[in-house]
């Protein structure tokens, strides 16, 4: 790093941009990481194990939509759901519901419905689409994961689940904060930097060549959502700025981000390893399209 300032790279333009967007992304997600860790920790230490299990249907079939509307008690982006995924796990949840959960919290939570209406003024389709499409990818993965997911592609839980007799509550709950911040954390900025070099690296033109084909479109913004890596909360105003795109592909950027994205991605495979995420990440992607073209063109 010495030497590189030092020959004046860091203050090249192209650098300080990636800088400012890698700065930006962790900065941004980074307070709903902390609540996601702060609702793990208090998950793990203070819930009764057996309370998650009592609550949702018996049946795994109907725990997953049920998971999945859940979601919308959770005010926080992707980040902030990965690590309560993971506690919901260890305290006896099936992981098809907790899945549900993770795909759902941060694509319909309150803060986020409001943000698009913000963004798309006088269009509540755009709302009603937004909702629907979200919770459809959510169920349909949960049940997808419920049929064809394996244990073998989970990473083993690291810490024990739950309170332990003759320890203090408040202590589990602090290192089981402190395990997951800094655990989740690093690969939040990885995620960042990959979605940094991206904005860096591809020119802006590269967005008008797709505009023109609305399949095209579709894919192209499903996949630029993956790679810009926007924060939930403020990804449906990109969306409504990419005016030259048809309703259905900004949709499509705004259902897909929030489930797959490189930092949500890089935190799933830190948390539950690299074999479910790359499956996962994969079929969400596919689902989500999918949801965003049948809910987009009957619709919008």
């Amino acid at each position: 790093m010495l030497l590189l300032a030092r020959a004046g790279v860091l203050d090249r333009p192209a650098v300080q941009a990636w800088r400012t967007v890698c700065l930006a992304i962790t900065v941004q997600a980074l307070p709903f990481l902390i609540l996601g860790t702060v609702l793990s920790g208090a998950i793990n230490a203070f819930v009764p194990a057996d309370l998650f299990t009592r609550v949702l249907p018996k049946r795994a079939a109907l725990a997953v939509p049920v998971a999945g509307v859940a979601g919308a008690v959770l005010p926080g982006c992707e980040c902030a759901s990965v690590p309560v995924a993971n506690s919901l796990i260890r305290r006896g949840v099936t992981p098809a519901a907790a899945f549900a959960f993770l795909l759902s919290a941060p694509a319909i939570n309150p803060i986020v419905l409001t943000a698009t209406a913000v963004a798309f003024p006088g269009n509540p389709a755009m709302v009603a689409a937004r909702l629907a499409a979200s919770l459809a990818t959510a169920a349909v993965m949960g049940w997808l994961w419920l049929c064809f997911g394996k244990e073998k592609w989970l990473r083993p839980a690291v810490r024990h689940t739950g309170h332990q007799h003759g320890h203090s509550r408040w202590a589990e709950f602090r290192q089981g904060f402190q395990h997951d911040f800094l655990h989740a954390g690093g690969f939040l900025v990885l995620g960042a930097m990959a979605a940094a070099t991206f904005n860096v690296a591809v020119p802006r033109t590269v967005l008008d060549t797709f505009s023109g084909s609305p399949w095209l479109s579709v894919l192209f913004l499903a996949g630029l959502a993956v790679l810009l890596a926007v924060c939930s909360e403020a990804d449906a105003f990109v969306a409504a700025s990419l005016t030259g795109f048809s309703p259905t592909a900004r949709l499509a950027f705004m259902v897909v981000g929030p489930m797959v994205d490189l930092k949500l991605i890089a935190l799933q495979a830190g948390t539950f390893g690299r074999a479910f995420a790359v499956r996962f990440s994969a079929a969400t992607t596919v689902v989500a399209v999918a949801a965003s073209a049948l809910i987009g063109g009957a619709l919008l």
